[in-house]
């Protein structure tokens, strides 16, 4: 089955298929890493994870890479402030997104390139684009890029800049989209600040420059596919294609891929609304990452989320109903034998629909419709006696699918919630922890385990008393238990 994907720059859904033959290279925009990543950036993050994943599940091999900006603005300037170098600044922030991605069950890329490793790179494309009367220096030190070079600049973003005049600029990263001009290639230092001695003389890149230079290094002059969140088709992709195809005089990336903005509770997300929240953040407050993945992925990535905490209720509620049904599969003696052809059918179908809807430029919302209606189908079919073990292992065959995809099938959000409390305490931010977290996490696994099997020694011998008392104590420290015939399970609130 092929991919078909919404290309920006073309403004149609294409077939998406490596050009080598071999395998699809991406290049994906990675974190500035000077604080503590949000939830809209991990929502774009987490749709790159579900195209690789479900290129990877269709047998189309995938080259990835992606970027660590580890030096700009915001960089200096904060690292200026807290007194220390960026390159001891930078790596604690690094780490971070990398946790946050592991708890959020995102792949790792191939490839992970890191700006400040890559400055002879960006040297290099820097002198081709002067070679060219492309590139220029001013007074100060500093190089630009001669927009008016580029005649086709705004391909990607269909703005209309035929009014642009040579040598109009601006001198800052924040650009406003209505004054793109001239842009930045090589920034000539402030004193006191940070810097490399090059060819060009002092300074450090512009930002765009970083990642035409490391695409190019890893991925070729054209490669596949290039990822990243709506606000940076203009100016940051935008600038890219004018650099990089300048440079080379060839197409920089055959299709485009872009992730729709996140609103949280109806409004744009920032900090002085007070609806900024890092992954972090919602872990403290009791949310699961499976929970939270799920619900980031659950409106198909052209469409705008609105993030709530009614919604993510809503999602907390249908993992733990594809946990239990999960679970209630594996877990139960079902019956050698049955007429087993009706669920192989749903299996068989519910399977052709998730994979259609997720080559159907990654529909989400169709892929995890066709499982839940799987789920409805089959536990009618469990309580009615109706499955044994064929049936079941057509189930889950397709679960296993599923799963690949969207990763939320095993338990590991106690881990991820007793790493942010771990997190909190190192940082002097306990107190961000909510009361219920707190209770939640002073019993480890082992000691619900044991805890559960003295509450079921206390039923075999009558001691109703000490069972009920135990029960209490689990659920004050925020641990559901549920008696069914299979036995017991419990879960975290």
């Amino acid at each position: 089955m092929t991919i078909r994907l919404y290309n920006t720059l073309s403004n149609a859904i294409e077939e998406l298929q490596p050009s080598d033959g071999e395998a699809l290279r991406i290049y994906a925009c990675g974190p500035t890493v000077y604080d503590y990543g949000h939830i809209g950036n991990f929502r774009t993050f987490l749709h790159v994870d579900l195209l690789r994943r479900t290129l990877e599940l269709f047998g189309t091999k995938v080259k990835h890479v992606m970027n660590i900006t580890d030096v700009d603005d915001k960089i200096i300037r904060n690292a200026a402030a807290a007194n220390i170098p960026i390159g001891e600044y930078t790596p604690r922030f690094e780490k971070a997104f990398f946790e946050d991605l592991d708890a959020l069950s995102v792949e790792h890329p191939e490839v992970i390139a890191r700006a400040t490793e890559h400055i002879d790179e960006m040297v290099k494309l820097i002198q081709c684009l002067a070679e060219q009367d492309l590139a220029y220096k001013t007074e100060d030190g500093s190089w630009y890029f001669r927009i008016a070079g580029f005649p086709a600049y705004g391909k990607l973003s269909k703005k209309d800049f035929s009014g642009i005049t040579d040598g109009a600029r601006v001198d800052v990263d924040e650009y406003d989209k209505d004054s793109a001009r001239d842009f930045a290639l090589w920034k000539a230092p402030k004193p006191g600040e940070y810097h490399w001695q090059t060819p060009l003389g002092p300074g450090r890149p512009g930002w765009h420059i970083e990642c035409s230079a490391m695409a190019m290094e890893y991925l070729g002059d054209n490669f596949d596919l290039h990822a990243g969140g709506e606000d940076l088709m203009f100016p940051h992709h935008e600038n890219e294609i004018a650099q990089s195809e300048s440079a080379t005089h060839k197409p920089f990336a055959r299709h485009w891929f872009h992730v729709r903005f996140l609103l949280v509770e109806g409004r744009k997300m920032s900090k002085s609304e007070g609806n900024f929240y890092t992954l972090r953040d919602l872990l403290l407050k009791g949310y699961k990452a499976s929970a939270i993945r799920f619900l980031l992925t659950s409106v198909p990535y052209r469409q705008q989320l609105n993030f709530t905490f009614e919604g993510l209720g809503a999602e907390t509620g249908a993992v733990e109903r594809l946990r239990t049904f999960y679970q209630r599969l594996k877990n139960t003696q079902w019956p050698e034998n049955c007429n087993a052809t009706a669920i192989q059918e749903a299996a068989s179908t519910a399977k052709g629909k998730f994979l259609a809807a997720l080559a159907n430029d990654l529909n989400t919302a169709e892929a995890r419709a066709a499982i839940f209606d799987l789920v409805r189908t089959v536990n009618a079919a469990a309580d009615a006696g109706s499955l044994c073990r064929s049936s079941v292992a057509a189930v889950l065959d397709t679960l296993a699918d599923f799963d690949r995809i969207f990763t939320v099938l095993e338990d590991n959000d106690s881990h991820w919630t007793r790493f942010a409390l771990e997190w909190a305490e190192k940082e002097g931010r306990l107190d961000e922890a909510s009361p219920e977290v707190r209770a939640q996490i002073s019993l480890s696994d082992s000691q619900i385990d044991a805890l559960i099997e003295e509450r079921n020694q206390a039923r075999r011998t009558r001691n109703f008393a000490r069972a009920d008392a135990i029960r209490k104590e689990l659920l004050e420290k925020g641990i559901l238990l549920e008696d069914s015939k299979e036995g017991v399970r419990w879960k975290r609130k």
